[in-house]
């Protein structure tokens, strides 16, 4: 009986500890849907700091960055890149002054060392023209150490490039081209070559900027990639290669003060190197086209002088009559700010996309005329003239060779050499043989070192000749 009034007593007990606990369940629970979400929503208005831990990662827009694991690209490119030697003699390496000092079969040889690139199974190699210039014999040594007699196909002085050719008795490993126009600043790029004679060398970079022009005082249209990668003395006429093992340039020179890498490297755009080899394989010289525009680049300085709102184009001031941007109705004051969609901020970026280019083709041109843009479509010429020791000069048209009555020779069109205008030589008058060759069109002048030079035959427009030295 006492036991049954204790389980009696207890029962309101329980219920009371039971009712406790389910009111403060409910409290909790009204209190972290109704009173946090409420002050949650309060500081949504406020800009609240995001922890990131420190080995979270991530990649903008959902681009993956590239890999820095450049063994599969080496092994690709590294057995198609060669070791040029140029071994140079008295006849063709030596001015005529220099001989002076040496018997003709005394005078030393000269030997130069450099690199080259495989482009075809068939032994078609591309090299640095100064790399193998005034050469006697030039010797190729592949990266498995075999050696073969090089043949010189030809050269383009102007965009320092040279293309030989060997005979192997099996395919050779080479380098496909890759589009220099889509590589982009800061993609990571090899640099493939033989520095100080060290065969099968590869350096790691960067490219750091594109249309580089190293002397904009001598009149080359240069439009170089510029990379960080190491090159050095060598390194002349070697890969440079993006991180699918394309070739994107011809390493050609570095910016130093010393003779040595400090940083900054150029190579000639892949898209320039392979217009110059098929032409010179299937033409025998290089074919450019010209779009017949002369002008300035803008910066604030040249648009407050032309008295434009642009600073970037490139400003028309003149145009070549009858050729291709005339006829199409450019117009002098005309800013031209892109080509085929390749934007145009400096001459750089003109010249080396139309370098690429051959006469014939067409080209987009976008451009500015009183603030509206508009495009137009250009043929490019074939370019008619050339800069040769300080003379601007032309082949002559029929007109020409009717009124002087001379089927060769070259028309001096612009005459900014000074010594030779002391001596009577004008605009106007012909350039009909140098050292004793007669000359008949441009090609013939490009491989001519001012070093060379003894003598040149002119001929006035009233057909008298008359021969200047050089050398005394």
């Amino acid at each position: 009986m006492n036991n049954f009034n204790k389980k009696i007593n207890m029962n309101p007990f329980f219920k009371t500890l039971s009712i406790s606990f389910l009111s403060a369940a409910i409290s909790l629970f009204i209190y972290d849907f109704y009173f946090q979400k409420s002050a949650i929503q309060k500081n949504n208005n406020k800009e609240i700091p995001k922890l990131t831990p420190i080995n979270y990662s991530f990649s903008v827009n959902d681009v993956e960055s590239e890999a820095s694991d450049f063994t599969i690209v080496a092994e690709k490119t590294v057995n198609a890149v060669v070791h040029v030697k140029n071994t140079s003699s008295s006849n063709s390496s030596f001015p005529s002054f220099y001989r002076y000092f040496y018997e003709e079969d005394k005078i030393p040889e000269r030997i130069g060392t450099g690199s080259g690139v495989i482009v075809s199974p068939d032994g078609y190699i591309i090299t640095n023209n100064h790399v193998i210039e005034n050469n006697s014999e030039i010797e190729i040594t592949t990266n498995d150490n075999k050696t073969y007699t090089a043949r010189l196909v030809g050269t383009d002085p102007d965009t320092d490039i040279a293309v030989l050719k060997i005979n192997a008795p099996q395919k050779l490993p080479y380098i496909f081209f890759g589009d220099s126009d889509a590589a982009r600043i800061g993609e990571w790029v090899l640099a493939v070559g033989n520095p100080f004679n060290l065969n099968s060398t590869v350096t790691a970079g960067i490219i750091s900027a594109k249309s580089r022009d190293l002397n904009k005082q001598d009149r080359k249209n240069e439009s170089y990639i510029q990379t960080d990668a190491a090159v050095n003395q060598g390194n002349s006429g070697g890969a440079l290669v993006n991180t699918r093992g394309e070739l994107i340039g011809i390493n050609t020179a570095i910016s130093s003060m010393t003779g040595g890498f400090v940083g900054y490297s150029f190579a000639v755009p892949s898209n320039v190197a392979r217009k110059v080899f098929e032409d010179i394989i299937e033409f025998g010289n290089v074919q450019r086209g010209l779009l017949g525009v002369m002008g300035q680049a803008l910066d604030s300085n040249f648009a407050e002088r032309f008295e434009v709102e642009e600073t970037e184009g490139f400003y028309i001031t003149e145009l070549e009559e009858g050729l291709g941007a005339d006829l199409a109705g450019l117009k002098s004051g005309d800013i031209i700010k892109s080509v085929d969609g390749i934007i145009i901020n400096k001459f750089a970026d003109l010249s080396g996309y139309l370098a690429s280019k051959r006469p014939g083709e067409r080209v987009k041109i976008t451009y500015k005329r009183e603030g509206k843009e508009n495009n137009v479509n250009v043929r490019l010429e074939k370019i008619n003239r050339a800069i040769f020791f300080y003379m601007e000069v032309r082949e002559l048209t029929p007109e020409q060779i009717e009124q002087y009555g001379i089927g060769h020779g070259l028309y001096i069109s612009n005459m900014n050499n000074r010594r030779l205008y002391q001596n009577g030589i004008d605009t106007g008058h012909l350039i009909l043989e140098i050292n004793g060759k007669k000359i008949n069109n441009l090609t013939e002048i490009k491989n001519i070192d001012s070093l060379t030079l003894e003598n040149i035959l002119f001929m006035n427009p009233s057909g008298e000749k008359e021969k200047i030295l050089l050398q005394y």
